[in-house]
């Protein structure tokens, strides 16, 4: 199996802590709590080599300020990290399980802005991306873009991508993927409902028959595979204008974070494997649904 580059604008630390009941605006005692290398990208690399021992690698800025723990966590795991240091910390986030109401909550800490300049930063971070690209048959590029990024960075590296004739897996949204749009279409973009009636201007309230037919055009117009991601309903997709509904898997969820990056994985995996846009559907719900029975985000074993 090829490689896959997992490019991740934003790593993030997360800690996921166990409750057997969360009250809010209380105190709660946590029964225990795991620390793991995450962001969208690290946590479809981590599932890509669960899959597969050795199929990823991920290029992600690091603050130097606490580079190292990561490091550490994503060694843990043989995720193969290329890290481009910034100023102050690598950010933090939170899962708070409720064990028995089988809830998840996140909480992202964002870390205060440094009046510094990371134009050379940006620079080592595409440079970086480039060499990890020439070596790949794919990339996975996901997660919101951090302001301290310019604007074209996502189109940027979705250039380099399609330039090197790689396959481009797309997982952001709004402004940012309008730009690559504009720039070079990705082969593959997976939204979440919100996120396309976001990117795309359509209404919040248009009706499931009408969403169906907007996948469609929009895939047609763009000539590509568009994803959309509906949490416990079922996935709706189309590849080139040919529409396919997908059922999620029925399950009782241990921790709902990372599934969309865990699909992610599955279906580019799957997708270089076969060529087979449902077989991908199939494997990316697959592994969605593992993710979300474990305890560990972006894991599925």
């Amino acid at each position: 199996m090829s490689k896959i580059v997992c490019i991740c604008l934003s790593a993030t630390i997360q800690k996921t802590i166990q409750f057997k009941t969360l009250n809010l605006e209380n105190v709660n005692r946590s029964e225990n709590y795991i620390k793991d290398a995450s962001g969208k990208a690290v946590n479809s690399a981590r599932v890509l080599n669960q899959l597969e021992p050795q199929t990823s690698s991920v290029v992600c800025p690091l603050g130097i300020k606490n580079a190292n723990e990561f490091l550490e966590l994503a060694e843990k795991d043989s995720i193969n990290i290329t890290a481009v240091k910034i100023p102050g910390f690598t950010r933090e986030c939170w899962t708070l399980i409720d064990r028995s109401r089988h809830t998840t909550t996140e909480l992202v800490v964002s870390e205060p802005k440094f009046n510094e300049d990371y134009s050379a930063a940006e620079e080592e971070l595409l440079f970086e991306a480039r060499k990890e690209i020439e070596k790949s048959e794919a990339v996975i590029l996901a997660g919101s873009r951090p302001e301290f990024w310019t604007e074209e960075i996502c189109a940027l590296i979705a250039k380099i991508t399609k330039s090197a004739g790689k396959i481009l897996l797309a997982d952001f949204c709004g402004k940012d993927l309008a730009n690559t749009i504009e720039l070079c279409v990705p082969d593959i973009i997976k939204i979440n409902e919100e996120e396309f009636f976001k990117t795309f201007g359509y209404s919040p309230f248009t009706p499931e028959k009408a969403l169906k037919e907007l996948i469609k055009a929009k895939s047609s117009e763009l000539q590509n595979i568009l994803i959309v991601t509906r949490g416990t309903k079922s996935t709706l997709a189309a590849q080139k204008g040919t529409f396919v509904e997908f059922p999620a898997e029925k399950i009782i969820p241990v921790n709902t974070t990372a599934c969309g990056d865990s699909f992610n994985a599955g279906f580019i995996y799957e997708y270089l494997k076969t060529n087979d846009f449902q077989s991908a559907l199939a494997k990316g719900t697959w592994c969605a649904a593992r993710n979300a029975e474990n305890i560990r985000p972006g894991s599925i074993i």
